[in-house]
C-alpha cells in the first residue's frame, strides 16, 4: 500500500501524509527542486522523499516516479496531485499516468468548468441553486461589489489576491483592469453577500457522491473575505443536495469544496468551486474522519470501507487567526476577537497544522513563512 503525495511545501498535504500513513498506507512525499524544505518532507508520517525537476512536472517526472515505485513494489502507488498546477498537469496526462498508479481526479474539462465561476454560476442558476447576482461593469448596480478573476488560481494569484471588494466604481475600474491583465479575461462581478461563509466538500466518482463534509466559517483572514483561518465542521443538508446535483449534472470524479455565502436573509448562495484540495482541507482529519482514505480506496478501485463523517469539530490555523483577530479588533468587532482569544485557549479546538508527536513541520512551515517576509 503506497501513495505519493505532491507539493510537500503546502499546509494541506500534511493532512494527505498524516492520514494515509495512521491507515497504513506507506507515504512518499514528493517536491518539485526549486521548492526549499517543505514542511511535508518532515513529517513523521513520510516513508520516502522524493523531489522531481520542476521542468518535468507536465511530462515524465511524475510518470517516471509512479513507474519506479510501481515496479519496485509489485503494485501501483496511489497519486495524489496537490497543487492546481499539478493537478492540471496529472489531468491532462491522466490516460497515461493510469498505467502506472491509481488516479482519480477530474477530466481536463470537468476542472476547467468547474474552475470558471462565471459559467459554475450560470450552470447552477439553470438547475435553481441560488447563486449570487452577476453585472457587467458598465451596468448600474448598488455597491460594495465583488470583483474576481474566472480563475485566479491558473494565474498564480494568493488566496487573498483572488478577490478586490469594490465600495465604488473607481475601486471597481481599477480592480477590473487588473485582473484583465494577469488572465487576460474580464472578471466576475457579482453582488456582496454580508452573511457567513460556508463551504461542502466532496469526493466523487462518475457523478456520485462517496463522501462529503460541510463546514461554517467562523474568522477569515484577510477578514472580508479572505481564506477560513477557523471553521467549524456542521451538518448542512440542502447545501449538500445542491452539490451533489452539480456533481450528478457534470458526472464530476476527484475531490472538491463548494464554497456557499450567505444573504441577508440567510439564504448561502453558491459563489464558487475549488476542485482540489482545498484550504480547509485538514479539517477532514482534525474531525477523525476517514475522508482520506475514500480518497485512496477509490484512486486504486479497492472496496470502499463504511464512509465516517468524523464529529462535530473547530479548527484553527495559526498564526493567520491571530491575523484574523487583529483585523476584527481594528474593524471593531470585539466579539470575533474575543471569540478568536476563547478559542486559543480551549483545549477541544483543533490546530489544523500541529499535532502531537509531529511538531516539526509546524515548525518548518512557520519558517518558511518569515522567509516569505
Amino acid at each position: 500500500m503506497t501513495a505519493i503525495v505532491t507539493d510537500a511545501h503546502y499546509r494541506m498535504s500534511l493532512a494527505l501524509i498524516r492520514d494515509l500513513a495512521d491507515s497504513g498506507v506507506r507515504v512518499i512525499a514528493c517536491e518539485y527542486d526549486d521548492i526549499k524544505n517543505p514542511a511535508g518532507f518532515f513529517s513523521r508520517g513520510v516513508f520516502e522523499r522524493e523531489v522531481i525537476s520542476r521542468e518535468m512536472q507536465g511530462g515524465t517526472g511524475l510518470f517516471q516516479l509512479c513507474k519506479r515505485i510501481a515496479e519496485k513494489t509489485g503494485e501501483k502507488p496511489a497519486l495524489f496531485p496537490v497543487g492546481a498546477k499539478t493537478l492540471e498537469y496529472v489531468s491532462g496526462a491522466a490516460s497515461q499516468l493510469k498505467s502506472v498508479c491509481g488516479l482519480l481526479v477530474p477530466s481536463p474539462e470537468q476542472l476547467d468548468f468547474f474552475n470558471d465561476k462565471a459559467r459554475i454560476c450560470e450552470f447552477a442558476r439553470s438547475l435553481g441553486i441560488a447563486v449570487p447576482r452577476a453585472y457587467s461593469l458598465n451596468e448600474s448596480f448598488d455597491f460594495p461589489v465583488v470583483v474576481k478573476p474566472v480563475c485566479g488560481e491558473k494565474a498564480g494569484l494568493s488566496a487573498a489576491a483572488r478577490y478586490v471588494i469594490a465600495r465604488d466604481r473607481e475601486k471597481l475600474v481599477a480592480a477590473a483592469k487588473n485582473f484583465e491583465n494577469i488572465t487576460g479575461q474580464p472578471p466576475v462581478i457579482q453582488e456582496y453577500l454580508g452573511g457567513y461563509g460556508a463551504g461542502c466538500s466532496v469526493l466523487a466518482k462518475d457523478g456520485q457522491v462517496l463522501a462529503s463534509l460541510c463546514h461554517r466559517r467562523i474568522r477569515e483572514y484577510p477578514v472580508s473575505g479572505g481564506p477560513s483561518s477557523c471553521c467549524i465542521k456542521t451538518d448542512a443538508p440542502r447545501l449538500l443536495a445542491d452539490v451533489e446535483r452539480l456533481v450528478e449534472a457534470k458526472n464530476y470524479s476527484g475531490i472538491a469544496m463548494f464554497e456557499f455565502k450567505a444573504d441577508a436573509r440567510g439564504v448561502c448562495r453558491l459563489l464558487e468551486v475549488n476542485p482540489r484540495v482545498w484550504g480547509t482541507y485538514p479539517l477532514t482529519r482534525v474531525c477523525g474522519s476517514n475522508f482520506t482514505y475514500m480518497w485512496y480506496a477509490a484512486a486504486l478501485n479497492l472496496p470502499l470501507p463504511a464512509y465516517d463523517g468524523g464529529r462535530d469539530v473547530k479548527m484553527v490555523y495559526y498564526p493567520s487567526d491571530f491575523a484574523a483577530m487583529l483585523g476584527y479588533l481594528r474593524r471593531g468587532n470585539i466579539g470575533a476577537f474575543f471569540g478568536g482569544a476563547a478559542d486559543f485557549f480551549n483545549p477541544h479546538v483543533k490546530n489544523g497544522l500541529s499535532e502531537r508527536g509531529d511538531r516539526k513541520p509546524y515548525r518548518v512551515y512557520l519558517k518558511s513563512l518569515t522567509e516569505r517576509t
